[in-house]
């Protein structure tokens, strides 16, 4: 804890003093009256040394005298002691404080006033280091002296701080100059803040501070139900002061909890810690948290929602991208089966057929693109009634063998064709399997699956199988006894790993140069994910990687429980 206050007149003429003897500068040490008094650098050497109670101690010069800080009779807070020589140096103006110093296991606690020593030419290298050991009972009174003069919530401090804050919409830079500058502003022993959103049973660890060299938890969970001081904070929207036991960490805890807010909402938690020491919070202190916590729990809610508009501007550019890039594709894929119409009709009106089965070939050829011509313009009605949101559907009973067999119809002979394997697996039932859904989307969903699993795959099969799930289902008002899984694999082209989050995207085509070559809009996965999702089910796509295989899953409800075989 550190409060600086202004004393009139630096010393000056001391360095005659530390020319002299190692006996007359303990002597003229001694003879300032002080309990404790010692010169240091800017480095924290000690230049000179005297203490009343270091025989008691068993504490000598030697073990003093020349050695490095942290090596010797140090501050617990020693960066924040360093930092304070430095600035008085600079400023050239003495400071009143207290710090616990540490002598092997002990830690006593000294009031002190800091004075810089003036050399001839104005300039100062050294300070006059003046105090007395405070009995533990007397610390906070001392503190609470002079603590307004340092820690009133209108003083620069504040001010300093919270401009850091607010010069930045960066989350990150807000939680860690925030610990960064509260830690060093009170010299607590460790100090983090946690994120927090609505209804959520844990905070986050974003940033911490800490004055020793202790593990780093940023990143850490911790579980409100178990932290009765942060759910305190958090839900009564005042500071909590606990005393909590001994830890691995620290062996006595002064915690205070104050939580971060915006518009009366909570966003966070800030928790300062003093190990070293029993620690009464002041007024002063916890009123500068508090402060500091308001304007931290805005820069949040600022921060936070800046982060969502650039994400929501990312995206919606990522959206306006490929959606260029579909119609592109799309003007493509119309203008291939328009073409072959057109050419095939105008070899026809032109009379270039020589033969009647010439003709019907070029009719044959003339029906199939305008099939495929249909196909893509239905495509993009579907895709465009989703995104309006005006897709309804009529559900209703659904045999799962009538609608197989409908499938095996429609594409066994596209993979005869391409010398394909063409399987369909049904669970062994004594009754039919009645799926809850729309006959006519779930034919279109699987059309679409299975006739993508043929146009990549070039060896091997294609295989439809269906796996009765018995669990309950609410659905639509009414629960169902199980889910219906449905399969199509294959031993295709497959997809790399990296790429399948791209499958499902609307408009989108995992590998345009590589796929533009089989045809198709991009669109068939993403409409067949949300039809799947308005009958109540899911969609899932595994890939081992490519040249593997791909499989397809689909969930829809079972509308009632076949009978199973009995096991004789």
């Amino acid at each position: 804890m550190t409060a600086p206050v202004n004393l009139q007149h630096p010393l000056s003429g001391y360095t005659d003093m530390e020319s002299a003897t190692a006996p007359s500068k303990s002597s003229f040490l001694q003879g300032l009256g002080s309990e404790l008094v010692f010169t240091q650098d800017a480095s924290g050497q000690y230049h000179s040394f005297y203490w009343q109670g270091a025989e008691r101690y068993g504490l000598t010069n030697e073990q003093v005298l020349g050695l490095p800080l942290r090596e010797t009779f140090h501050p617990i807070a020693a960066d924040a002691y360093l930092e304070q020589i430095q600035r008085i140096l600079e400023q050239r103006t003495p400071e009143r404080c207290i710090h616990s110093l540490a002598y092997k296991d002990q830690l006593l606690p000294f009031e002190l006033v800091i004075s810089p020593i003036l050399q001839a030419d104005g300039k100062a290298t050294r300070v006059l280091v003046m105090g007395h050991l405070l009995p533990e009972a007397s610390v906070q009174q001392v503190i609470d002296s002079f603590v307004p003069l340092s820690l009133d919530p209108n003083s620069k401090l504040l001010t300093q701080i919270a401009r850091k804050i607010r010069r930045t919409l960066d989350l990150d830079t807000i939680w860690q100059e925030t610990v960064k500058s509260l830690g060093k502003a009170l010299q607590v022993s460790h100090c983090m803040i946690c994120s927090y959103k609505p209804d959520d049973p844990e905070v986050r660890i974003k940033a911490e501070y800490s004055q020793d060299s202790r593990r780093s938890n940023v990143g850490k969970k911790l579980d409100l139900a178990e932290e009765p001081s942060l759910r305190q904070a958090l839900f009564s929207r005042e500071p909590v002061v606990v005393e909590q036991a001994t830890t691995s960490e620290c062996q006595k805890q002064s915690v205070l909890v104050v939580s971060t807010t915006y518009t009366d909402q909570p966003n966070g938690l800030i928790k300062l810690q003093q190990c070293d020491r029993h620690r009464l919070w002041s007024e002063a202190e916890i009123e500068l948290v508090r402060e500091l916590a308001e304007q931290v729990g805005t820069a949040i809610a600022h921060a936070t929602l800046y982060k969502e508009l650039e994400e929501a501007r990312e995206q919606a550019e990522a959206v306006s991208r490929l959606k260029s890039q579909f119609l592109a594709n799309t003007t493509h894929e119309l203008r291939t089966p328009l073409n072959g119409i057109i050419c095939s009709l105008k070899l026809i009106i032109d009379g270039m057929v020589d033969t009647p089965e010439e003709q019907a070939e070029f009719m044959d050829d003339a029906h199939k693109s305008a099939l495929h011509l249909l196909d893509i313009i239905n495509d993009i009605l579907d895709i465009a009634k989703i995104e309006a949101g005006k897709m309804e559907l009529e559900l209703g009973q659904v045999q799962l063998n009538e609608l197989l067999d409908d499938v095996r119809d429609f594409t066994q002979n596209q993979a005869q064709q391409k010398n394909l394997s063409f399987n369909v697996e049904l669970p062994n039932t004594r009754d039919e399997i009645i799926v809850y859904g729309n006959y006519q989307r779930l034919l279109q969903i699987l059309l679409n699956l299975t006739g993508n699993a043929i146009k990549f795959t070039h060896e091997g099969g294609v295989t439809i199988s269906a796996e009765v799930l018995r669990k309950k289902v609410p659905f639509k008002d009414q629960e169902f006894p199980g889910m219906v899984k449905i399969r199509v694999a294959d031993t295709g082209i497959g997809v790399s790993l990296d790429k399948q989050d791209k499958l499902f995207q609307a408009f989108s085509q995992v590998d345009g140069e590589r796929t533009r070559q089989y045809g198709g809009t991009g669109l068939g996965l993403t409409i067949s994910q949300r039809l799947v999702e308005t009958m109540g089910g899911v969609v899932n796509f595994y890939s081992m990687g490519e040249g593997l295989g791909s499989t397809v899953t689909f969930t829809v409800p079972l509308y009632q429980e076949p009978i199973q075989p009995s096991a004789s």
